[in-house]
């Protein structure tokens, strides 16, 4: 077979082999366009959307409008050009368009953005009462503009099997209060919250009147892979029919994984999302192999990796009030489930005593994963993982 090569933010390459009879594949996302073509692709979403009017359609002179952008967005200085040269085309002066992030991730800011904190009381206003009864606000400038563009980063999250919710306007757009209250949820529910997670984005969307949404679907290498607009819910049916590229299906269940970390990395979501999508394809006895740069993790996951439950780990972190902590409470809650009994192997840039104060395999060299592949009996090589979901089967 063709050797597979996997870069890894080293020099040279890994050069995956496996021996006679095994076999082996390898999977990466959809291609994407950057620069320019970025910038053309954004505009023919805006002039033709899946549903619902164009974007000069939303808007008339004098309005007051808020571009709110959420999620790690590729080519975001081009989606942002393109959306402001599409509002101007309407009438409305460049200095009613306030562009605001609710930054995640290392990515830059695109010019002229301000980035949303959420820390006073202040920077919101109340908008509705979520089925609960609990107040939901949401940042002034959304409130009280006239017309709320919605932009956000589309994909896929295996840890919870299916869309990341944290792309959406909410809790992103919400007191910095919000997220602490999701994560507590997640950490003591797991997947079971997320629907209650989702219907507060739609009551959100809904109360605010968001009517123009683009959501942005990222290809492989940090580039543009499609831009779908219109109403919020065709937008996102058509942007998961567009990611349809990082849901590759494999055969049959493989005995080794290895699994890279996209360009938005190395934070411990992505760990997290990298090892759940390694696991969806791979024997509950599986080595998986993470390559790539790993953040340092948490108290709490370091706990439970010296071998504490996760569920008493889990209340502990719910009984004080430090959002970090149930932060890192939410990501081993999700991790531990992922990899099971698998074995995890490192290649990264943590500190050989850490990697071994974790009780992961510690792959010092290339080499050693090299020799990995050419040992096992089936391999699955996942580019860019976190941003995978993949089946296995006919599943």
């Amino acid at each position: 077979m063709t050797a597979i090569l996997v870069h890894h933010g080293r020099s040279d390459p890994l050069i995956l082999e496996v021996g006679i009879g095994a076999r082996a594949s390898e999977w990466s996302g959809p291609p994407g366009v950057t620069g320019a073509a970025a910038a053309a692709l954004v505009r023919a979403a805006l002039a033709a959307p899946v549903a619902g009017p164009p974007l000069p359609a939303h808007a008339v002179p004098g309005d007051r409008v808020a571009v709110a952008i959420t999620g790690e967005i590729p080519e975001g200085d081009h989606v942002v050009t393109a959306v402001e040269e599409s509002l101007l085309t309407a009438g409305v002066a460049g200095s009613d368009v306030a562009v605001v992030v609710a930054r995640r991730g290392t990515m830059p800011l695109p010019p002229g953005a301000v980035e949303y904190q959420g820390d006073a009381e202040t920077d919101t206003s109340y908008l509705a009462a979520d089925a609960a009864g609990r107040p939901l606000h949401l940042a002034r400038t959304l409130v009280d503009a006239d017309l709320v563009v919605e932009v956000g980063g589309w994909r896929w999250d295996a840890s919870l099997g299916g869309a990341d919710p944290a792309t959406a306007l909410w809790p992103a757009f919400g007191r910095s209060g919000c997220g602490l209250a999701i994560d507590r949820r997640l950490a003591r529910r797991g997947r079971a919250a997320i629907d209650e997670w989702t219907d507060s984005i739609h009551q959100m969307r809904w109360q605010l009147g968001v009517l123009a949404n683009l959501r942005l679907v990222a290809g492989r290498g940090a580039t543009l892979h499609a831009a779908c607009f219109g109403l919020p819910d065709d937008a996102a049916a058509a942007a998961r029919k567009a990611a349809g590229g990082w849901r590759p299906r494999i055969e049959s269940p493989a005995r080794l994984a290895v699994a890279t970390l996209s360009a938005d990395g190395p934070g411990p979501a992505a760990f997290t999302r990298a090892v759940a999508a390694a696991a969806r394809v791979t024997t509950p006895d599986a080595t998986i192999c993470i390559v790539g740069e790993v953040a340092e993790p948490g108290p709490v996951f370091r706990r439970w990796r010296e071998g504490i439950a996760v569920r008493p780990l889990v209340e502990e972190a719910l009984a004080g009030t430090d959002r970090d902590l149930i932060a890192d409470a939410v990501q081993t809650r999700f991790f531990a489930h992922a990899l099971g009994q698998r074995r995890l192997v490192l290649l990264s840039t943590l500190a050989d005593t850490l990697v071994d104060e974790l009780d992961f395999g510690n792959a010092r060299t290339p080499e050693a994963v090299e020799r990995l592949a050419a040992r096992t009996e089936s391999l699955v090589v996942l580019h860019e993982a976190d941003r995978m979901l993949p089946r296995c089967g006919t599943t």
